[in-house]
């Protein structure tokens, strides 16, 4: 089955309620599906400097509600809500009540964590990855136990135990709001093809960086390997999930003030492999439109995201083939 294409833009950077609702109600207007938030907490300063990563300037949770009271159709999501930072019984409640005050438009992405720098600013542990991504398929479980409107939830897991929660408010999305968990390594991937409605396909940063190794882990060699880790946690019911990742490098011929000599300054790479970078759009309209049609086919990528800042250099691929 071929997916029809939606589009998301990533919000990063709005630093007034009037630039945070104009932005929510533009993307809404624009023909892209999906406003998505980050869960980072770093400010600008020595954490953040050296790791390769945007200041976010909302947190999360306001920020989903905030968008989701300013507009009417567009849907809301995080891509990631970190697990480590928040406790997954009170996220469970204030996810659902997200769906049920934007009358079901949430999506719910979850993250194992990774921004080691992050983990030191906020005091808290950075654990193993094995233990981040227990402590992410616990949450995911959890969430689909609580949804599931069954009543109470009994869960006894390694960090979670719960007894007698009975989850309020009913979701208004049934079964449960989508459920995406995204990564680049085959743990994490394997578990969101067992658990995940949305798979986010990323780089791999276990250094705790974005840099050279995130763009290495993700050539095509590389990100055909990533889809058959989904598969082989999803197994049957891969058919059923909805491919996504994001597109980091952009240059569109005629709308963006990036290159493309300056893209392929930043990743070191020839422009050649740049347009069939699995996280890159460059070129004119009609060869991105191509590209992502390519990748859709070999890949399976239907759901595209793409950072706020280049939200007007993206709207004519949008345009031509959001629904296609």
């Amino acid at each position: 089955m071929t997916r029809p294409f939606r589009f998301a833009i990533q919000a990063f950077s709005a630093t007034s309620l009037k630039e945070w609702v104009e932005l929510a109600r533009r993307v809404e207007g624009s023909g892209f599906s999906t406003l998505h938030v980050a869960d980072h907490l770093l400010g600008p300063g020595s954490k953040i400097e050296g790791t390769g990563h945007r200041v976010q300037t909302l947190a999360l949770i306001p920020a989903l509600t905030s968008a989701a009271m300013a507009t009417s159709t567009l849907r809301i999501g995080s891509r990631m809500a970190c697990v480590s930072y928040h406790l997954p019984t009170v996220l469970a409640k204030e996810m659902a009540s997200i769906d049920l005050l934007s009358e079901g438009r949430l999506e719910i992405g979850l993250g194992a964590g990774w921004l080691v720098n992050e983990y030191e600013a906020l005091g808290i542990p950075f654990e193993s990855a094995g233990r981040r991504i227990q402590l992410l398929r616990e949450t995911a479980e959890f969430m689909r136990m609580a949804y599931a409107d069954e009543g109470e939830v009994d869960y006894r897991g390694e960090y979670i135990q719960s007894s007698g929660y009975h989850a309020v408010p009913r979701t208004v999305q049934r079964p449960r709001p989508p459920i995406m968990i995204g990564g680049g390594a085959p743990k994490v991937l394997g578990l969101a093809g067992e658990l995940a409605d949305i798979v986010s396909v990323n780089f791999n940063n276990s250094s705790g960086v974005v840099g050279e190794g995130s763009i290495s882990s993700s050539t095509e060699d590389e990100t055909h390997k990533k889809i058959q880790w989904i598969k082989d946690g999803a197994g049957d019911r891969f058919a059923d999930i909805e491919l996504e990742t994001a597109t980091y490098f952009i240059s569109v011929e005629g709308r963006s003030s990036i290159t493309p000599e300056q893209v392929t300054s930043r990743t070191g790479m020839e422009l050649a492999d740049l347009k069939r970078f699995p996280h890159a759009a460059v070129g004119s309209v009609e060869e991105i439109c191509e590209e992502l049609q390519r990748r859709r086919e070999e890949y399976g990528f239907s759901y595209i995201t793409v950072g706020d800042a280049h939200l007007d250099a993206y709207l004519p691929i949008v345009e031509r083939l959001a629904g296609a």
